[in-house]
């Protein structure tokens, strides 16, 4: 095996066979992940990669003419190279903004990570690249027995993490680092997404984590007005290969 051309690090994916891409993950809900892995896909596609994106699990859909839809995966749905039908994009789609398997059991649905994982590998045979955007922080329970975590190991992909910068993002990155690091995937890098308003002493807090994570930072991104995934992508700094 060669090494991971981001961290360096030689690693072996598991369940997907010659995953290539990454599973967004974040310190917690409301941190920015699907604006990082919009920015994360613009770098792909810069590089020259077709690249398509999945969410597999969305709460606070809202109803209209075609079902639920979700603000966020419509967003990955339009920044991907291939279009894909929404359903792909989406498989688990719930209403109310609640914990993603307290929504699934209301709706009568149990959320499997077999049908995830075959999504993703429909998806890899029609790109180069796949981006898979987490719900919630890295421990959330998607049914009663299964994690985001969980999902992320049988998916195989390198993680990159986001940290929202605002009090309390030193605990929550170390440990959320330190958790996805015990699975054995490869935490290919964080990204420091600077979220309104501005928080005190943020280089401190970003020098800390600079000091104290083994994974590289990727990039740091300023408080946004609107999601531009150009702008983004100018932010992060994102190995070829």
């Amino acid at each position: 095996m060669s090494p991971c051309p981001v961290c360096s690090r030689v690693h072996r994916c598991r369940d997907v066979t010659d995953a290539s891409g990454y599973f967004i993950t974040g310190t917690d809900t409301g941190v920015g992940k699907t604006v990082i892995t919009l920015g994360l896909m613009q770098c792909l596609q810069d590089q020259g990669h077709r690249v398509v994106a999945m969410k597999p699990v969305a709460s606070g859909c809202e109803r209209g003419e075609h079902g639920l839809r979700n603000a966020d995966a419509l967003l990955l749905q339009q920044q991907a190279t291939v279009m894909l039908p929404y359903e792909q994009v989406n498989p688990y789609a719930f209403e109310p903004p609640i914990a993603p398997h307290v929504a699934a059991a209301g709706a009568g649905v149990r959320i499997e990570a077999d049908t995830v994982v075959a999504g993703c590998r429909a998806l890899q045979g029609a790109a180069d690249r796949v981006c898979v955007e987490g719900v919630g922080g890295w421990l959330v329970p998607l049914n009663e027995r299964e994690t985001v975590a969980d999902l992320a190991v049988r998916l195989g992909l390198e993680v990159v993490l986001v940290v929202g910068i605002r009090l309390g993002c030193l605990n929550h990155a170390l440990l959320t680092a330190r958790a996805i690091e015990s699975t054995g995937l490869t935490l290919a890098g964080w990204v420091a997404n600077r979220l309104p308003p501005p928080a005190d002493f943020t280089q401190e807090n970003i020098a800390a984590l600079e000091a104290r994570l083994a994974a590289p930072l990727l990039g740091i991104v300023p408080p946004l007005v609107e999601i531009d995934p150009r702008r983004v992508a100018a932010c992060l700094a994102l190995a070829a290969g």
